[in-house]
Formats: structure tokens, sequence, C-alpha cells
């Protein structure tokens, strides 16, 4: 197990602009210091072996993160517990479904995330706000920090993500994830040209 997580280390630290930051980052998740040091820009769920070229749903994604509960919660980092999948709320007289729940033991906070098998759109954004508006209001115990939310899409737009979370809760995060790594070519010649450029 340490050796693959290594091995992911080492084909992630190669592909970084900045190493030395993405040790620090790692570092930081052990024990994270606040709610925007636990969220990552991108996750990679290589682990979950789905096929990238056919169409993949968000109950596909889903299920898949929970079968390979383990590997998925080492990607989030250090004081996640899995609380709930498909979490039931009721807001007015209608049911929604969060996708995953999760309490952070360290942070003292639940961390809602939604898996959206799509680029991001603001519209998606405005869901996860809901979910941590009710949280806030009908969940949260009085010891509890304030809920986050994390939003993990295929692609994002950094403009469109500026804009769409402008005036919405702080706690709110917009993260891409990738199903698997670049191929060992595409790291070969990354490593050559950043040896050259040495």
């Amino acid at each position: 197990m340490r050796r693959k997580i290594n091995s992911m280390l080492f084909e992630r630290s190669a592909l970084s602009k900045k190493p030395k930051l993405l040790l620090e980052q790692i570092h930081r998740t052990v024990l994270p210091e606040s709610r925007n040091t636990l969220v990552k820009d991108v996750y990679t769920f290589e682990f979950l072996d789905l096929p990238v070229a056919d169409a993949v749903e968000e109950s596909d994604l889903e299920t898949a993160l929970i079968n390979h509960l383990r590997d998925f919660i080492l990607e989030l980092g250090n004081g996640f517990c899995l609380e709930a999948r498909q979490k039931r709320i009721l807001m007015g007289n209608e049911y929604y479904f969060i996708d995953l729940v999760f309490y952070h033991r360290i942070l003292k906070c639940h961390v809602l995330i939604e898996l959206k098998v799509e680029d991001f759109t603001h519209v998606n954004i405005g869901q996860l706000n809901a979910y941590l508006n009710y949280f806030k209001q009908e969940v949260k115990q009085p010891d509890d920090n304030d809920p986050i939310g994390i939003l993990l899409v295929t692609n994002k737009n950094e403009a469109l993500v500026e804009y769409a979370l402008a005036g919405l809760d702080k706690n709110l995060f917009v993260s891409k994830y990738l199903l698997e790594l670049p191929s060992k070519e595409k790291l070969e010649k990354f490593l050559l040209k950043e040896l050259k450029e040495i």
C-alpha cells in the first residue's frame, strides 16, 4: 500500500509545476489547518478503473467510489468519516438527495459532496449551496462548525467558478476530478521536458 501511495505521489509531483508546493499541500492534508486546506483543487480517482471513453452516470461514479471507499477516503485526506450516501433531506414539501455526506472529525463539521459527470455549471453550485444552508439550520449541532460543500466536476472554467461563488458561502468549493493519471508516455515526455529546462 505504501509503495502504491509513493508511486502516485511521484507521478503527481512529476506533473506538478511546483513539486515543493505539492508536498506542502500533502503535508497540510494530514492534519488540515483550516477548511481551505481541506479541499484539493484536483482529485484523482484512477483506483476506480472506470472506462474513460464510455458514458459514465453519476450513480456509476458514486457506486464506484463507495465500492472503493478506503481509496476514496485516502484521496480525500485525513479525518473523513462516511455518514451517508444519497442522504435524503426534506425542504418544504420536496425531498432532495445529497450524493455523499461525511463528518470531518478534526474540523468538527459535515462535508457534503455532490458528484457531477459534466463540466461545472452555476446551477450545480446553487444546488449545493441550498444543501449547505439546510445543514446549517437543521442538522448542525451547537458544537459543530459550519458545513463544507465540495462539488466534484469533470472540468471547471475558473472564471465562471469565481463569478458563481461570489457572494455565496465561503465553505463552497469546486474541484475537478480525473478518472486516470496520464499515461506512462505522457509522464516520460513531461519529465524529459522538465529535465531540459533545469
